[in-house]
């Protein structure tokens, strides 16, 4: 690295240097207050100046192999020599590098600031416009709605002026025409009423008739209302059963003791224990129209039921009993489990096993010590297909909890549904 030449006047001097083989991307240069340097691997050049110069106000031009520095000098006047006489003064030459390199940092923050704050003014300016633009487009369209609504209100109070003065003109019409009538029946001479019709013009006589009208029996004074409908079955339902505990209770045929449902129940599950279910299912039914709450009553019933192969009945009187015992609570656990039993073997009867081994893993979760109704739940799961087991499994992961890892309960083979 060379230099070739040196124009000093009064304001400004020029530096040029020559690079063999230069290339524009390699270069990196930096003109400081007091020196400039040039890197390009593998030369460095860097120069102390003898004064001072405007390092903002500097510029340096590449092209063609060759780097000129335009420095425009703080004091003007003349150098006699371009490098500063501590150049061969490392201590000094560090100092002023360092100080250079501080000076020059501080002037690319303020630079980079002065950017940022600019951006930020140019920003807010940009957002204010839109503002302003937006607001311009929200006047405008605000205006057009106001035209359209004024001439829509116009146009409305223009069509009832027409429709008013429309109105006036055929009540003036009807008047008119009922004035005339009038005067034109009053120059007319009443005739006699037993005067005869013109001939010509005698019609038809109809025959009379009579028409039936039946309607439908309602015990309600209101309206029917299929909203209500199921509302009032409840209540006829309701009715009934009282009627019937009504009667039952004032039946003179009946003792005191067959009046009470607790000796009724009792009686049921003597005829149970011999063998005679049809007797026992009439006992209990007389004790469930005396006390319909009772659940114990249905539970037995059904099991009577069972006995006799009336599935569908048996079914019934489990899902009563199972309802009356809500909310579950420890004191109804055996009878509830007894119910569930009763009713899962009435749906493995009906070959409804999914359904029945629901009811058992529910009685299971009851009573999960019961040996019998384990082994007996193994042979129900047995009679499962292979598609109906990936279903029922489904269907426990479903619930919370892996159905194929619990024993299920079974009723078909144990007496777990004795009374």
């Amino acid at each position: 690295m060379s230099q070739n030449s040196l124009d000093l006047n009064k304001y400004y001097g020029l530096i040029l240097t020559e690079i063999h083989k230069f290339k524009h991307k390699k270069c990196r240069r930096m003109s400081l207050t007091c020196s400039i340097n040039v890197n390009y691997p593998p030369y460095f050049f860097e120069c102390l100046l003898a004064a001072p110069v405007e390092d903002c106000r500097g510029c340096a031009q590449i092209g063609d192999g060759v780097i000129i520095f335009k420095l425009i000098k703080k004091c003007p006047g003349f150098w006699k020599n371009l490098h500063s006489s501590d150049s061969n003064n490392k201590e000094v030459m560090k100092n002023k590098r360092d100080e250079a390199l501080l000076k020059y940092q501080k002037r690319l923050e303020d630079e980079a600031n002065e950017k940022n704050d600019i951006k930020r003014e140019h920003g807010k300016t940009a957002v204010n416009e839109m503002l302003k633009i937006e607001q311009l487009e929200r006047d405008r369209i605000a205006k057009i709605k106001d035209e359209e609504r004024k001439k829509a209100t116009e146009a409305l109070e223009k069509w009832k002026e027409e429709q008013r003065s429309l109105a006036e003109k055929e009540k003036e019409k009807l008047l008119a025409e009922n004035k005339s009538k009038t005067q034109h029946s009053k120059r007319k001479k009443p005739g006699s009423i037993f005067e005869s019709e013109p001939k010509g013009k005698s019609g038809i006589v109809r025959e009379s008739g009579n028409i039936t009208v039946k309607h439908t029996p309602r015990v309600f004074p209101t309206p029917t209302r299929e909203s209500q409908a199921e509302q009032e079955e409840t209540w006829l339902k309701k009715q009934a059963e009282a009627r019937n505990a009504i009667q039952l209770s004032l039946d003179n045929d009946l003792s005191e003791k067959e009046k009470n449902p607790q000796w009724l129940l009792d009686k049921g599950n003597s005829y149970f224990s011999s063998g005679d279910f049809q007797s026992a299912i009439n006992a209990y039914t007389c004790a469930i129209h005396l006390a319909p709450k009772l659940p114990t009553l249905y539970s037995n019933r059904g099991a009577c039921h069972l006995k006799l192969n009336n599935l569908f009945k048996c079914i019934e009187d489990c899902s009563k009993a199972l309802d009356l015992m809500y909310p579950p609570v420890q004191q109804n656990a055996s009878s509830r489990a007894r119910a569930l039993v009763r009713r899962g073997t009435a749906f493995c009867m009906l070959e409804m096993y999914i359904e029945g081994l629901k009811d058992y893993e529910a009685a299971l979760l009851i009573d999960p010590k019961n040996e019998a109704i384990q082994s007996d739940a193994q042979r129900i799961r047995k009679k499962l297909s292979p598609s109906q087991t990936s279903y029922y499994r489904q269907q426990g992961q479903q619930s919370g909890f892996d159905l194929g890892t619990i024993g299920i309960v079974d009723g078909l083979f144990v007496d777990t549904y004795r009374c």
